[in-house]
């Protein structure tokens, strides 16, 4: 036997070890899948999908205007056809071209689409055609949906989310056999990348019982409080709905009047803290303030009937009382996050009624307070999805993160589902070790009293703004909420969408209103750093105007609006006196260090 026939023979033998190992490791897979599938925790099938009413009115106008205009049927019906043949005509000449050995002809520039990047979508004939035939087929059906008649503004909103969503899952990049980027993984790793993806794919299943919730970030990466949500401070009290969290100071003085912050209960807080080059808690205690941020609780069973008001009497109105207390003020400047940004607005709103005078300022971020424009939430605002909330919801009275999560998601789906499923599963990657993504999975239940209060109260029935939100026994409106306020929102924000956040803050009765537009989105436009220098934000203090005028007359700045927020705050700051130690208070000693027990237990978990 030659060197070369032992080489071939010894080659021979490990390819053939490796494919028993691999054998191996899919039939345990297998094992894992049956067994995870088997008790799949279920959900409400009405999360999934719009009522079929929807479908069947939509079909029903299409048809009645066929009926009336066949030739208009005909027309679409010839176009999709001559073009189909067209592609496939464009294959033909291609794979004709490819045999002979001719020169590809310049293509017409097409849409950008990071779906198609690989150049094989261009040259190969193959995966051209399935790529033109798919763009073909979204086109034809996105025209039929923009020509159906006789649907009212919020159907036909719904009707064209949900085909998008029906057109982007069948896009050929989210199938193997029409991924080249998936099958030359494939072929490069030996069909290991396949294997890999099986084993993400069964670990995701797991995660979630059952529930495909795609993993965006490598969670081993990180450990809270190690190198992540670092800023150094302390928990000074904690009761059944949060904990107070009092951030050390960096100066040797800090103004009079204390900050508390108010993050989203839907997310942990530490979004403001991921790192310290982009950490807003740390620019603040910087700028010489004393901080309080409430870490809110993870909800489980034993908080079904937790409502609104509990978030604003153990949880706003609390968490101020003590601040007051540990510094010795009579006043605090609040600022209010999101769904945290709407709540402290019912609270200031509670409060005028109450004669308290405790909130000196407010900030809002990206707060919605007025919902008769419900944005990209248009769709899943109505009564089919919010009654399958509240039957989801049903004995255990949670409503379960993973459900919020998922529903943000799919407003950027293929960013955010298809594009790193495909990374996960067919092509066998690691998820990144992405802090903002390791937030972004870092979720939190939600009381299922409060969901419904707030989905039907202020969603659906947008009564804050319109006729009164009850809550203590008060009717609280929007108009009451009349301290010195500043709303920070952001441009391209598809949560809380800056023109909706406008219109709220002009209903209030505040006579000092700020209103700035942040470059970016619902994150990205908060997190906005000064060192990065990178978005910029709009400023315009006519706020008699609607959106578009204000935007039209508003001036533009380079940087960050931090800056800009912390010469407004420090006018309503005080005086400079000596900083204040957390725990130093005798009735609120240090209880634990910062995150909290609250925030670290999903590490522990």
């Amino acid at each position: 036997m030659t060197t070369t026939d032992k080489a071939i023979e010894a080659t021979s033998a490990e390819q053939i070890d490796q494919l028993k190992e691999n054998l191996e490791r899919v039939e345990q897979l297998s094992k894992r899948l049956i067994e995870v599938m088997a008790h799949k925790k279920t959900h409400n099938p009405g999360l999934d999908a719009p009522n079929q009413e929807l479908f069947a009115r939509a079909a029903s106008s299409y048809w009645a205007a066929m009926a009336q205009n066949p030739s208009r049927l005909l027309e679409q019906q010839v176009q999709f056809w001559g073009k189909s043949v067209e592609n496939f005509a464009e294959a033909q000449k291609a794979m004709a071209g490819a045999l002979k050995g001719a020169p590809e002809e310049a293509d017409a520039p097409r849409p950008a689409d990071r779906r198609f990047a690989n150049p094989m979508w261009e040259n190969n004939p193959y995966f051209r055609f399935v790529r033109d035939q798919y763009l073909t087929n979204a086109e034809t059906i996105r025209t039929a949906v923009e020509e159906v008649e006789d649907l009212d503004r919020v159907d036909r909103q719904r009707l064209s989310y949900f085909s998008d969503q029906i057109i982007n899952m069948m896009a050929p990049t989210n199938f193997l056999a029409t991924n080249p980027d998936a099958l030359e993984k494939a072929l490069e790793t030996d069909g290991q990348s396949l294997i890999d993806g099986l084993e993400n794919l069964v670990a995701d299943l797991e995660a979630n019982d059952g529930e495909l919730i795609v993993r965006l970030a490598d969670d081993t990466a990180f450990e809270i409080g190690r190198n992540i949500a670092t800023s150094p401070g302390d928990v000074v009290f904690r009761n059944r709905m949060m904990e107070l969290i009092h951030y050390r100071p960096t100066t040797e003085t800090v103004h009079e009047t204390p900050i508390v912050l108010f993050p989203p209960w839907i997310n942990k807080f530490y979004i403001l803290d991921l790192k310290e080059k982009n950490s807003l808690i740390k620019w603040i205690t910087d700028q010489g303030y004393s901080l309080f941020v409430v870490s809110w609780v993870n909800p489980n069973e034993d908080y079904a009937d937790i409502g609104m008001e509990d978030y604003v009497e153990d949880g706003f109105l609390k968490a101020i009382q003590v601040v007051k207390e540990i510094c010795g003020t009579k006043q605090v400047n609040a600022v209010g996050y999101c769904i945290a940004g709407t709540t402290l607005s019912l609270t200031l709103s509670l409060m005028k009624k109450r004669g308290d005078k405790s909130v000196k300022s407010a900030t809002f971020f990206t707060a919605l307070t007025d919902f008769s424009d419900q944005g990209d939430f248009t769709p899943f605002l109505q009564n089919d999805f919010v009654d399958a909330i509240e039957e989801e919801i049903g004995d255990d009275g949670i409503m379960p993160h993973y459900i919020m999560a998922r529903t943000f998601s799919y407003l950027r789906v293929n960013d955010l589902v298809y594009g790193p499923a495909i990374r996960s599963y067919m092509m066998g990657e690691t998820p990144p070790a992405f802090d903002l993504l390791y937030w972004n999975g870092d979720g939190a239940n939600l009381p299922g009293r409060m969901a419904v209060q707030y989905l039907r109260g202020l969603c659906q029935g947008n009564k804050f703004a319109d006729g009164g939100f009850e809550l203590f026994g008060e009717t609280l409106h929007l108009r009451d909420v009349d301290v010195p306020l500043m709303s920070i929102t952001c441009e391209t924000d598809h949560i809380a969408a800056w023109k909706q956040c406008y219109r709220g803050v002009q209903q209030m009765g505040s006579r000092s209103k700020t209103f700035v537009v942040s470059q970016s989105g619902h994150i990205a436009g908060i997190v906005n750093p000064v060192s990065r220098n990178k978005y910029g934000h709009y400023v315009n203090d006519d706020l008699k105007a609607d959106a578009d005028e204000w935007m039209a007359g508003a001036r533009f700045t380079e940087g960050s609006w931090w800056p800009r927020w912390g010469s407004w705050l420090k006018t309503r700051s005080g005086k400079q006196v000596p900083a204040r130690v957390p725990g130093a208070h005798a009735s609120y000693p240090a209880l634990d260090v910062a995150p909290g027990q609250y925030v670290r237990a999903k590490a522990r978990s």
